[in-house]
């Protein structure tokens, strides 16, 4: 069982980047497997009860990895890590199969509170480099999330979401599951919404000013 879910993940991994040329290569020097292989050992002592050994393990893996991943959290399979620096996955986060994380990503809670306070990621999920998913809210299914990202409350299956706070961006079609998308771009291009909108009122405006010029033009010719 152990080496049947290595085997999925050194396989998820080389199927999502292209820099992977071999197996052993991704099981030698990428940081995020070796993350979540401590995680899973870490998760199995917490759910024994053995909880400080299971901090202990993922404070070690912290160091070793700059990832760092409460042993309470729940990870579905083929997690995939991208670079990993800075990466923190909290106490009650869920995350479901086959999501790609990118370095410097934060599922964090936004309350003192005992309960369920971290995201939940459903399957396929992409979460570019810097995001910060934060509280108990839901990014579902093939959800994208650009990077540098805030998002602050729940995410529609497909959708790609930018800005601070997030936001869907306008006029894009929800994204298939299967489309792998690198950062969460799905073509290279993700603009904020907040810029669409100023540049739609800067459009308005520059029409203003044009209409306003041909009226006071009309008026000294009146006169």
């Amino acid at each position: 069982m152990i080496f049947k879910s290595l085997r999925e993940d050194i396989a998820s991994i080389r199927e999502r980047d292209p820099a992977a040329r071999s197996g052993l290569e991704v099981l030698l020097c990428y940081p995020g497997l070796h993350a979540v292989l401590v995680y899973r050992l870490s998760h199995r002592c917490w759910g024994w009860g053995f909880k400080l050994l299971g901090r202990v393990l993922s404070y070690m893996a912290k160091i070793m990895t700059g990832i760092e991943i409460h042993p309470a959290a729940r990870i579905g399979r083929r997690l995939f890590i991208d670079h990993g620096t800075g990466v923190v996955i909290g106490e009650t986060a869920e995350i479901g199969d086959d999501v790609t994380l990118y370095h410097d990503v934060t599922l964090g809670g936004t309350t003192l509170n005992k309960g369920k306070r971290h995201p939940t990621l459903h399957d396929g999920v992409i979460v570019g480099a810097g995001a910060q998913v934060l509280g108990p809210i839901v990014v579902a299914s093939g959800a994208r999330v650009g990077a540098n990202a805030v998002v602050l409350s729940d995410v529609a299956a497909g959708v790609s979401v930018v800005g601070i706070p997030a936001r869907p961006v306008a006029g894009r079609a929800a994204v298939p599951p299967s489309e792998f998308c690198a950062y969460g771009v799905p073509d290279g291009d993700l603009p904020d919404p907040m810029v669409r909108v100023l540049d739609g009122l800067r459009g308005q405006i520059s029409d203003l000013q044009e209409r306003l010029a041909r009226l006071e033009a009309e008026r000294e010719g009146r006169q």
